[in-house]
């Protein structure tokens, strides 16, 4: 009975690439802060509520050491971070309140957040709040999916963005392998933030389909697609209504959903 239970209620607001703030009824999370070109932090940081920031790993479009100087205006933050942050020394020990890596978890009377693996640098984040789970991949994708066409017979290609032989396939099993260990965790994920990046090519969508081949997912929300504008994320929705997964068509910087 509705009259019995308390309604949820949770905001999720796109501020760029890949950064999210979500509102739920007892506190606020953010992901991997960048830029702020709608300018939304300064209501963020008025919030009552208990703010978590947290970044998936050193990269300057996931991780903005600005993001350290907020606790000057908002006392009542706690910093989760990647240890590869640390590693690479975009930080300090002391300047976060978590450190964590893959398979690591940290929770709080709030949430509970459990890091899963990547295919580039740091972690993706599950987080549980309010009895949902929130996804945040970071830079886990299918990232050399436009090698494997129906022609590739195998072996290695060359990556002029990196500059280097890549070997495709042996990637495609990597990325298999880290769903496959966030499948140990859940196969079920409220809300999943997933890269779209049309940079990768012909078959940028194909990370974004094996990922819901494998879970349940009740919201998926594009990122990451800032290079190739807004439309290229939305062709992802031709592929979540296939499975009747609802999409967010994000249209700007601000915008929110309620979920």
């Amino acid at each position: 009975m509705l009259t019995e239970a308390r309604l949820l209620k949770m905001k999720l607001t796109y501020v760029f690439h890949s950064c999210f703030i979500l509102e739920t009824d007892r506190c606020v999370i953010v992901f991997d802060f960048w830029q702020d070109p709608a300018g939304v932090v300064p209501s963020l940081l008025r919030t009552e509520k208990p703010l978590y920031v947290l970044s998936s790993h050193f990269h300057e479009d996931h991780f903005n050491r600005d993001i350290l100087s907020w606790r000057s205006v908002k006392q009542d933050i706690t910093y989760i971070l990647s240890k590869d942050i640390l590693r690479h020394r975009r930080a300090g020990k002391w300047e976060a309140d978590v450190w964590i890596a893959k398979s690591g978890t940290w929770h709080d009377p709030f949430l509970r957040v459990t890091a899963t693996g990547s295919t580039d640098s740091g972690v993706s984040w599950i987080v549980e709040t309010e009895g949902k789970l929130i996804f945040h991949a970071g830079d886990l994708n299918n990232w050399y999916a436009r090698f494997l066409t129906d022609d590739y017979a195998g072996g290695t290609a060359y990556s002029p963005e990196f500059g280097t032989e890549i070997h495709p396939d042996r990637e495609e099993k990597r990325y298999l392998g880290e769903l496959k260990d966030i499948r140990k965790v859940t196969d079920h994920l409220d809300i999943a933030m997933f890269p779209v990046d049309a940079r990768i090519g012909n078959g940028y969508t194909r990370g974004g389909r094996q990922f819901i081949e494998r879970f349940r997912v009740g919201l998926f929300v594009p990122m990451h697609f800032v290079a190739s504008g807004f439309h290229s994320a939305w062709r992802m929705a031709e592929i979540t209504g296939m499975s009747d997964i609802p999409f967010w068509r994000i249209s700007h910087e601000g915008e929110t959903i309620d979920c």
